[in-house]
């Protein structure tokens, strides 16, 4: 994923690619069989390992791919992109629920972070890196507008949903995202 930019239609393969393993990530883990991604995908396991060699690489990628998403959602929720919301409160709110859902779907990746892959040691400082100035960003608009109260942490906020996230999948009736909805709406004035 790294060198000379690739053509428009060698991304949107490639984009393909990391939504089908991302795909089969949330279903089965970041072990999940490469012919599965590869049955996602529509391609053969060749191709995988083509654009992606180690299995390292593809949750790379597919991480960095996720995050990248997460990041460009800021501005198109704030209003800036093609659907905006009613207030900055609403949409620093679905901002948060989508980070649930990227936080909730990454079975297996914890145990992977903390392999002896040196490959996975930036991947939390590119996560902070990426995504703390756009919640920043969100806070700031909804602090603005009047609608939460001042002088909210970007940083601290993300850690509090993802502390809420860590008990998903522990019994039926927990729900991470009523949780952040509770949490989103303390934040009101």
């Amino acid at each position: 994923m790294t060198g000379k930019p690739l053509r428009a239609d060698a991304r949107r393969n490639q984009e393909t690619l990391l939504d089908a393993a991302a795909a089969v990530f949330v279903r089965q883990g970041v072990e999940a069989p490469v012919r599965a991604i590869a049955t996602e995908a529509g391609v053969g396991t060749a191709t995988i390992y083509r654009h992606f060699p180690t299995r390292a690489d593809l949750i790379v990628a597919v991480y960095r791919h996720q995050v990248e998403s997460l990041a460009a959602r800021g501005p198109e929720l704030a209003g800036s992109g093609a659907t905006p919301h009613a207030t900055p409160h609403e949409a620093l709110g679905r901002w948060l629920h989508e980070f649930v859902d990227f936080v909730i779907t990454k079975h297996g990746l914890p145990a992977a972070l903390q392999s002896a892959d040196p490959c996975y040691d930036p991947l939390h400082d590119y996560f902070v890196e990426r995504l703390e100035p756009v919640c920043a960003e969100l806070l700031r608009a909804a602090e603005a507008s009047g609608e939460i109260n001042p002088g909210q942490d970007a940083y601290e906020l993300m850690r509090a949903v993802g502390s809420l996230c860590a008990g998903s999948g522990t019994t039926r009736t927990y729900d991470a995202r009523h949780l952040v909805g509770l949490l989103v709406a303390g934040l009101r004035k």
